[in-house]
């Protein structure tokens, strides 16, 4: 090896050397943070409560005291819950019903909680049952960038 190919190749592993350097570095560096992975394998409840009584078919209360004795009973059995206004109807032989409904949605839960807290809902409100359904679905608790 003649003196300029010898100087040629300690340039060359000079700058392979401080190539390895600067990728270690890169690679120590902790990365921007993430957005929140959506969790696997949620599942989203969503029930409906009417709010006439089952023997009589006249509310059992106002509006505004349905929806409050309903979030008494979701706060004392989960973390959190959202709530829509509904109005539920069906025909029963020639009698149409009506009736106010709430709409319950919950996450971060198990069924045997949710059969908790409708059980508690069946008595308060005297219903015959309280519908629920399970959603499979993904959640995300998004904080922004």
């Amino acid at each position: 090896m003649n003196k300029k190919t010898g100087i040629v190749a300690i340039a060359l592993g000079a700058v392979a050397v401080l190539l390895s350097v600067i990728a270690l570095i890169v690679a120590g560096k902790p990365a921007a943070p993430a957005a929140s992975e959506p969790e696997a394998d949620d599942t989203q409840y969503v029930l409906y409560l009417g709010t006439n009584d089952k023997d009589t078919n006249a509310p059992v209360y106002t509006p505004e005291q349905a929806k409050i004795k309903a979030e008494e009973i979701l706060l004392r059995h989960f973390g959190g819950y959202t709530i829509q206004e509904a109005n539920g109807g069906w025909i029963d032989g020639e009698t149409v019903y009506r009736e106010y409904t709430l709409v319950i949605f919950l996450s971060d839960t198990d069924i045997a909680h949710v059969h908790a807290a409708a059980d508690e809902m069946i008595r308060e409100f005297n219903q015959s049952s309280v519908l629920i359904q399970a959603n499979r679905t993904t959640t995300e608790f998004y904080a922004g960038k």
